[in-house]
């Protein structure tokens, strides 16, 4: 049962939201429990406001009670970054109420929506102006733009686009005390001091929570297209990227690469999706182009790229989507790994990036270990090859006990991975954050002198520790 003060609190909060927007009763699981379905969490209550001053008015009374604060967007998040502890002591700020489209500024190419908006409603929203928000990721479809920025999440476009930081020109941002800092102008230039917008961005509502922002727009392009290509191994693939960077420049926009059994899990699972060349090579690559002139010129170009890539060997096989529906089709089974994973039982996730060029010596390395201390172990590796992100996901031996197996394998395969990443160079969070999941490793593999800084940083802006206490930083 709450005690006093924090009666005091509900109540307040209730005056500031109205009944229906404070939440105590009945099934809050959609709040409390993240995606995965590993953590539930218990919260004091699920406030909803609907605009800025609101957030400010919740925050400043949460401030003065001393209770802590956890920011929550469309709850998809992999770390479990974004969900109430189970002391029932928290309160859960969800945005998704704020979900407005605020303005379109064609001549500026930029888009301003609220914190709360899905994703895709602002790819819609950008293509209803005759312009392109590039950012795209398998959970558009109910992820909030503040939750892509307080992860900095990347997705399938990062190569030409960039991460959620580079397209993200202003936001808006209430304190942990209450204040609001307004800066939504949208400049691509502004020297005026230490950068605030990307100190916020991927602090997973740590340090400020996002109201809004205004975000980048590019020109649509003429067309896309979108090919499948069978490699022999990983550094095959990374042979053809750098092949695909020099005769498409610019005009690369996506390469993907996923491995054998990945797109068996999709194959088993989803067999409606028909997933090519699977069968016979180790890995496969899925490549877009999207060219500012015409259809032709970039299938020119793109049959070009393939023709070489026969000849040197690092392509066996390849077919180019003679459609949208058929590039969308392929997109998606891409896009179906992490469901066809869930499918097929309980897993272990790795969010991690190398250095490109140490990929392939980093996967064999890994795979070599991984396979030797846990025989039978499946190996689920995938992702963004071209910004060198990858999804290197462990799942448990056939016919076992899942729970069991990561109750005994978890930590110790986490270890031995983390391990291999540092030992190439690398980071443990490449998208996804670091929420509560990787909280406690950070200090092994970040730098003490950054990891100092930001944790001073933490206090400097938060000296109470009010905001999503034990993310990132403790």
């Amino acid at each position: 049962m709450p005690n006093a003060a924090s009666l005091d609190l509900l109540t307040h909060l209730r005056e500031l939201l109205g009944e229906a927007h404070v939440l105590t009763e009945g099934d809050l699981s959609a709040y409390e429990q993240d995606w995965r379905k590993r953590t539930r969490g218990k919260a004091l209550a699920v406030v909803r406001p609907s605009k800025t001053q609101e957030v400010a008015e919740v925050v400043k009374a949460c401030a003065k009670a001393g209770v802590s604060i956890v920011p929550q967007g469309g709850n998809t998040g992999l770390v479990v970054g974004g969900i109430p502890d189970d002391t029932g002591t928290q309160v859960l700020l969800s945005l998704q109420r704020m979900n407005a489209v605020r303005a379109v500024d064609t001549d500026n190419l930029t888009l301003t929506v609220e914190a709360g908006c899905v994703l895709q409603n602002l790819q819609q929203a950008a293509e209803q102006a005759g312009f392109l928000f590039p950012l795209s990721l398998g959970a558009e479809g109910s992820c909030t733009i503040g939750g892509n920025l307080a992860t900095n999440a990347g997705g399938t476009q990062v190569l030409r686009y960039g991460n959620a930081r580079e397209l993200c020109l202003g936001l808006e941002v209430v304190t942990a005390q209450g204040e609001v800092m307004h800066s939504l102008s949208g400049l691509r230039k502004d020297n005026t001091g230490y950068d605030l917008r990307n100190l916020m961005i991927g602090s997973e509502g740590t340090l400020g929570i996002i109201t809004a922002a205004t975000m980048k727009l590019y020109p649509m392009p003429a067309v896309s297209l979108t090919a499948w290509a069978a490699v022999p191994s990983v550094a095959c693939a990374v042979k053809l990227l750098g092949l695909a960077h020099q005769h498409l420049g610019a005009g690369l926009t996506g390469f993907e690469m996923m491995g054998q059994f990945a797109l068996r899990l999709v194959d088993k699972h989803y067999p409606h999706l028909r997933v090519p060349l699977w069968q016979d090579t180790p890995y496969c690559v899925l490549l877009e182009n999207s060219d500012s002139e015409s259809e032709a010129h970039a299938r020119e170009r793109f049959e070009h790229l393939l023709g070489l890539a026969f000849e040197d060997g690092c392509v066996s096989d390849a077919v180019v989507a003679e459609s949208l529906s058929q590039a969308r089709n392929l997109w998606h089974i891409r896009e179906s790994i992490t469901l066809a994973q869930a499918e097929e039982g309980l897993n272990i996730k790795h969010d991690i990036s190398v250095p490109i060029s140490s990929i392939p010596n980093f996967v064999e390395a890994t795979d070599a270990l991984l396979m030797r201390e846990i025989p039978g172990i499946r190996l689920v590796n995938f992702g963004h090859l071209g910004d060198g992100n990858l999804h290197y996901n462990v799942q448990a031996p056939e016919h076992c006990d899942t729970k069991a197996f990561l109750r005994d394998n978890e930590d110790r395969v986490n270890t031995w991975v983390y391990q291999s990443v540092k030992r190439f160079g690398g980071s443990i969070s490449a998208e996804h954050g670091v929420g509560s999941m990787k909280v406690d490793s950070l200090p092994d593999y970040k730098d003490p002198v950054a990891l100092a800084l930001m944790q001073h940083i933490k206090r400097a802006l938060d000296p109470q520790g009010l905001l999503n206490p034990g993310r990132v930083v403790r």
